[in-house]
C-alpha cells in the first residue's frame, strides 16, 4: 500500500508593484484636463468696467427721460407753442448738424474694428475722426445758440426758451464731456496704450460716446420738430 502523500494547495501568483497601486483617481470637475495642462482661467462675461458703465447710463437715461417728460407737460399746458414773437429754432442746420454727429459714431466702430486688428494707425486716425466731428457738432450748436440769443431767446423767455436751454444745453455738456474723455482716449491709443488687446476703457469712451449720439436724434425730435 503507497504511502499517502499531502500536496501543498497552489500558491497564488505574486503581485507586481505596479498591481498593487491604487486606481488613479478621476479628475475633479473644473480641474486638470486629460492632457497635463491646467484649464484657462475663468473670466466673467460681464468686466466691472461695462457694469458701471451699465449703471450709469441707465442713471443717465432716467436722467434724461425726466428732462424730456418736464417738457411735454410745459409743452402741453402752453396756449401756443413756440409762442408768438419768439424767434424759430434752426432746423434745416440742426439737421445737417444731426448727420455730423451720426458720422462721428461711424468713426467711432471703424475705430474698434481697428483696435481688434491691432491697427494702431488706423485706430489714432478714426478717433481723431470722431473727435473732430464731435468738435464740429458743439461749433455749430454754439454759433446757433448764439443767433438765437441775439434774434431774442434768453433762458428767461418763458418756459419755451428754458426748456430748450436745459434739455440742449444738457446734451450739449455730455458731449463736451465725451469729447474730453475721447481727447484722452486718443492720446493713449497714440502712445500704443491699446497695442496689447486690453482695450476696455477705449469700449467704455465709445460705449458713452454712441450714448450721447443716439440720446441726440430724440431731442431733436422732440425739440425741434414736434
Amino acid at each position: 500500500m503507497s504511502p499517502l502523500v499531502l500536496q501543498a494547495p497552489p500558491r497564488a501568483p505574486r503581485r507586481r508593484a505596479e498591481d498593487r497601486l491604487p486606481p488613479p483617481m478621476p479628475p475633479a470637475p473644473g480641474g486638470w484636463d486629460d492632457d497635463g495642462r491646467e484649464p484657462a482661467p475663468w473670466r466673467p462675461r460681464l468686466d466691472n468696467v461695462r457694469l458701471a458703465m451699465l449703471f450709469f447710463l441707465s442713471a443717465e437715461t432716467m436722467f434724461f427721460a425726466g428732462l424730456i417728460s418736464a417738457f411735454f407737460v410745459l409743452r402741453l399746458s402752453a396756449a401756443v407753442w413756440p409762442p408768438p414773437l419768439q424767434p424759430r429754432l434752426p432746423v434745416l442746420v440742426t439737421g445737417l448738424n444731426t448727420l455730423v454727429l451720426l458720422a462721428s459714431s461711424v468713426a467711432m466702430i471703424a475705430a474698434l474694428r481697428a483696435v481688434r486688428r491691432g491697427d494702431t494707425r488706423a485706430l489714432v486716425e478714426r478717433l481723431t475722426a470722431a473727435a473732430a466731428l464731435g468738435a464740429l457738432f458743439l461749433a455749430v450748436q454754439g454759433y446757433e445758440w448764439a443767433r438765437l440769443i441775439h434774434y431774442g431767446l434768453t433762458v428767461t423767455s418763458g418756459a419755451y426758451g428754458a426748456t430748450f436751454y436745459t434739455l440742449i444745453g444738457t446734451h450739449a455738456v455730455h458731449v463736451l464731456v465725451a469729447l474730453v474723455w475721447l481727447g484722452a482716449t486718443l492720446v493713449l491709443a497714440a502712445r500704443g496704450r491699446f497695442a496689447d488687446g486690453r482695450a476696455s476703457g477705449l469700449r467704455a469712451c465709445a460705449t458713452y460716446w454712441h450714448y450721447v449720439v443716439a440720446l441726440w436724434p430724440i431731442l431733436y425730435l422732440t425739440v425741434y420738430l414736434l
